[in-house]
């Protein structure tokens, strides 16, 4: 009766009864082989080297047997050997990291950090455009912004965190970041312990945003930041196939592309991230400066310095002081209000950018000082400028500065492009002369041409002709039925006949 009530046969019931103990299943343990152990010459040894060093890959150990045993191993036996290896490690093996799940507060932090965009292939103009991207996450709802960066720079950081926080109209309380030196610093050298950065500290307090960071080492502790990247790089790249090109026509037109990733990436979460706004300090965003002020001054080589390295500016400014305002990617210079000079900021901290529209002028008079000018490499524009002043100084050591200074002022007063083109095809040419005179020569008759092209008169075309040909093609048509439909009539008839 027990056993029908159970839906179990008599026999079981029967059995579990015979039992000592009939809520207890014993199985015996299966101690028994059916086949002689293949590892029992390797095993021991193997597990002594497991817990010398646990992080030994069970793959490579076995390849290390293979080549110390005599005859080698048998390659069947490979997965046997990784089960047991398998089997050794959750029995003996060392103890794991455990990740703990976090419930994220709603409007508390926004994650930051950067990220590279190099394996996407993006172009501007055919041409790679290195850079990163700025990205700042929401944890709760994963909402995200990001902006186009050139460095992991301070001057990053306050455009980025601006259009992050500008976008959002409202400001979380925490900004938690990893140990970039854009927040942090060594405190002392030789040590791990890291402090925050003054300037870092001035942007924080600008916003009210109170900083934190992760541990030394541990970027898991940014895990929705950090894999966030990699969602939002993908989420790009399906958008640049449908797209069809990763190439763009400027900057902002990329600028563009990506806001319009980002836009509808954050549609779909529209439902967490409407509850973390209520949760977030209300008011206005306040306005911070994407640029870095710092006063310089124009020394008489007609140079400023800036972040240790060397600017070249129009010889008017020497002995000026103006106000350098440094953005990520340029140098505006101003005097009082006025901008009297924009730079383009390289990276570095040491060497010169000097730009030879600002010094040919003064080294056409003074040609001398070329051939000891401490940053005469950086008047070299272009490899073909390089190759031409080897050329004037192979046939004419002692006027290749003065031509050559000749060819530069050609290309300031002209075009460095043209120039350029110009001076590929005469050094191509093995007996043409390089020189300025013959370098304007031939940009002249390129410009003849141009003009002759330009003032040539239309072609005019005739259409009668195409419709002649159609008409003919059309007749040929009609003979041809006319002499198929004869065919056709004759055999009808002889199949009649027969």
């Amino acid at each position: 009766m027990s056993a029908n009530k159970a839906g179990m046969s008599r026999d079981t019931a029967r059995r579990h009864l015979r039992q000592n103990d009939p809520l207890q299943q014993t199985p015996k343990p299966h101690t028994w082989r059916t086949r002689k152990d293949p590892l029992e010459d390797i095993w021991p040894e193997a597990e002594k080297m497991l817990v010398d060093a646990p992080e030994l890959e069970a793959k490579a150990l076995f390849e290390h047997f293979d080549q110390c045993h005599p005859g080698g191993l048998k390659p069947g036996i490979l997965r046997t050997f990784q089960r047991r290896v398998r089997a050794w490690r959750v029995e003996n093996g060392p103890e794991k990291e455990v990740f703990f799940t976090q419930d994220h507060i709603p409007g508390k932090i926004v994650a930051i950090d950067w990220t590279d965009m190099k394996k996407l292939g993006i172009t501007i103009q055919g041409q790679p455009f290195a850079h990163k991207l700025f990205h700042a996450v929401l944890p709760y709802s994963n909402w995200q912004w990001a902006t186009i960066a050139r460095s992991e720079s301070v001057l990053s950081l306050r455009c980025g965190l601006k259009a992050s926080l500008g976008r959002l109209g409202k400001i979380p309380r925490e900004i938690l970041s990893d140990h970039s030196s854009t927040a942090t610093h060594q405190l002392k050298r030789g040590q791990s312990e890291r402090g925050f950065n003054e300037e870092y500290l001035k942007i924080c307090d600008h916003y009210g945003l109170i900083p934190r960071t992760i541990n030394v080492g541990y970027p898991q502790e940014n895990g929705t930041c950090e894999s966030s990247h990699g969602h939002l790089k993908r989420r790009i790249t399906q958008h640049l196939l449908l797209r069809g090109s990763r190439d763009f026509e400027s900057e902002a037109k990329y600028e563009e592309f990506l806001n319009s990733v980002l836009e509808s990436a954050n549609e779909r979460r529209i439902d967490r991230f409407t509850k973390e706004l209520p949760a977030m300090r209300e008011g206005p965003v306040p306005d911070l400066p994407d640029y870095r002020e710092v006063m310089v001054s124009v020394s008489n080589n007609s140079t400023i310095r800036v972040n240790k390295l060397v600017y070249s500016v129009p010889s008017r400014l020497i002995s000026s002081k103006l106000l350098a305002c440094i953005y990520e990617n340029k140098i505006i210079l101003l005097h009082g209000v006025q901008e009297v000079a924009r730079l383009p900021l390289w990276r570095g901290d040491r060497g010169a950018v000097i730009d030879y529209r600002h010094l040919i002028g003064h080294l056409v008079r003074k040609p001398g000082a070329f051939a000891g000018y401490r940053w005469r490499e950086e008047l070299f524009p272009a490899p073909a400028y390089r190759a031409a002043f080897d050329h004037l100084e192979r046939k004419n050591p002692g006027t290749a500065d003065r031509a050559y200074l000749a060819i530069l002022k050609l290309a300031a007063d002209e075009s460095q492009t043209a120039v350029e083109n110009a001076l590929e095809h005469l050094l191509a040419a093995p007996k043409r002369v390089v020189s300025a005179a013959e370098v304007r020569d031939l940009l002249e008759t390129w410009q003849d041409l141009k003009q002759e092209s330009r003032h040539r008169a239309p072609l005019t075309v005739d259409l009668s002709a195409y419709d002649e040909l159609l008409e003919c093609a059309h007749e040929n048509n009609k003979e041809e039925s006319l002499i198929q439909s004869e065919e056709t009539i004759n055999q009808k008839r002889g199949e009649q006949y027969s």
